[in-house]
This record gives C-alpha cells, structure tokens and sequence, in this order.
C-alpha cells in the first residue's frame, strides 16, 4: 500500500476532491496493477460472500468442541420478542456478529476480516445498516474500500494479528474499520471517518487475547459483538461532530506499543486472562482429556 498514515489518504481526498473511497481504489489499481473493474469485481465478491456466510448461519450447528454454537439464534429469536433494550437495529448487529463468530467455530465459508477472529465485526455492522436503511450494493462496497484503507494502514503502523498485539489488534482493528466505513455511509467525509476509526480503537485498546484452550471461540465469537456494537457507537459519535482528541494514526501508534509491551501470556498463547480462570483450565483440561481418550 502506498499510504503509511491515515492523515495521507485524507489529505489526498481532500486535495483531489474524491471520496476517502476514491484514494483507496486508486492504491489498489496501482498496487496489484488491476483495472478498476477487477477490484471492484473482488470487493463485490468479498460483500457477497459476507451476505453468503450470514445467510447460511446453521442454527443448530455448534463447534466440535461444544464451546459455541446456536446464539446466534438464540440473539435472534430474542429480538423477535420485541424486548431487547438494544433496539432493533443494534439488536441485529448483535445476532449477526454471534452468527459469523460462530460460523467461523463451525469450519464453515466466512471472510477474514481482517482476520477469522474478528470476522463478525465488520459483517454485522454492514450487513445491518444495508437491511435497515436500503443502501446499494454499490454504496456498500465503496464503504468496504474505506474499511480496507483503515486496515491497511493499522496493519502497516502496527498489527492486525492477536498473536503479535493481543484482541485490540483483531477486534479492535476490525471495529475501527466498520466504524470508519459506517461513518461514510452516514454521510461523512474524510474527518468523519478517521474520527469514528479513532474512537473506535481507543475503546478497545489494551484488549488481550486469552483464547480459552487455544480455540478461537471464548471468548472470541462474543468480542466480535463488542467490536461491532462498538463500531456503531463510535460511527455515530463522529456523525454526531464528536471528535477523538488523539488523531487516528496516534491512536494506531498507541497500540502498536501496547501490544509490545503486552505479556506473551496475553497475546493468543492461551495462558492467561480468562483461559487462566478456574472454569478456563477446566475447559482445557476437559479438552485435552477426551482427546487423549480418542
């Protein structure tokens, strides 16, 4: 990628007078030396495959070790009620983050992004805000490129890996890049966007990334709630005028150098956080006991 800081694609947007979404596609023809119809051909394809996945949530199916399954449905059926505080639309956000959580606990076709962890995030928001408010494919797409501009740079500056800079490198990426491409949704320009990105990785940073067992399943699938949800409120704050007091790219910088200083135990080793709780080590210990038993 050609941009090493967010503050550069917004700069550039502004100076040609083209969408933040703009900037990114240009890089893209550039870097993989494509025309714009195969990359936009490839986003599509990426957005159906997230459309896909969700509609082809199995809800009896759960993981083969036990640990996740059917609360997706269990999210959904709830909603029907009519009696979720969340409200409809952050109710489905919800219902779909634990649906692609769990499909991905499950082997089964999701998109990493940007990465399997962290797979429902970006999803549920997208896929929630199309349903409610009717947005083009096309629209939706765009806003995938701003989503992709986000990762990229957080990849490039810092990490997006739980293994390397704990689930605020995962989770936390992920919610920044739904948050930045709902904010464009939403109407919002370049100071929009790395303003919703901001605050949506601010809320996430220091998260670890303590898989219990080692399986990508708790407390991964219900973090991918966290980080949607929280792509939403952070999307909204930006709409609102609401600004991050540290820049976008700063706030990258920060955790790049939280997840340094971050124990090994807390960076997808599975020894510490919640897979060193009493019920964590009981999970594993019962793991590894039926399959040495196999």
């Amino acid at each position: 990628m050609g941009f090493h800081r967010l503050e550069e694609i917004a700069a550039k947007a502004k100076q040609e007078q083209k969408p933040f979404w703009e900037i990114i596609i240009e890089d893209d023809l550039s870097e993989r030396m494509v025309t714009r119809e195969e990359s936009f051909a490839k986003m599509r394809h990426m957005y159906e495959m997230m459309k896909k996945a969700d509609r082809e949530y199995e809800a009896e199916l759960t993981s083969a070790s036990g640990l996740v399954g059917k609360d997706g449905a269990r999210m959904q059926q709830y909603l029907e009620t009519g009696n979720s505080m969340s409200g409809s639309f952050m109710g489905q956000v919800m219902a779909k983050a634990l649906k692609m959580g769990e499909s991905n606990a499950c082997m089964k076709r999701i998109v990493a992004a940007p990465t399997a962890g962290s797979c429902g995030v970006i999803p549920a928001a997208f896929l929630t805000y199309q349903e409610q408010y009717q947005v083009a494919d096309e629209k939706m797409i765009q806003a995938l490129y701003v989503a992709a501009g986000i990762g990229m740079v957080i990849a490039e500056r810092a990490f997006i890996a739980g293994a390397t800079g704990g689930c605020q490198a995962e989770i936390g990426s992920a919610s920044a890049m739904a948050a930045g491409g709902l904010a464009y949704l939403s109407g919002g320009g370049e100071d929009e966007i790395l303003h919703a990105a901001a605050i949506a990785l601010k809320n996430l940073l220091g998260l670890v990334c303590d898989p219990v067992a080692g399986l990508v399943e708790v407390p991964c699938v219900k973090r991918n709630v966290i980080g949607a949800v929280n792509a939403v409120a952070g999307a909204d704050m930006a709409i609102a005028g609401i600004k991050s007091r540290i820049p976008a790219d700063e706030v990258i910088d920060a955790m790049r150098s939280v997840g340094i200083t971050m124990p090994s135990a807390l960076k997808e080793t599975g020894e510490g956080g919640l897979a060193a709780t009493p019920a964590g080590k009981k999970v594993t210990d019962g793991l590894n006991q039926g399959s040495n038993g196999k």
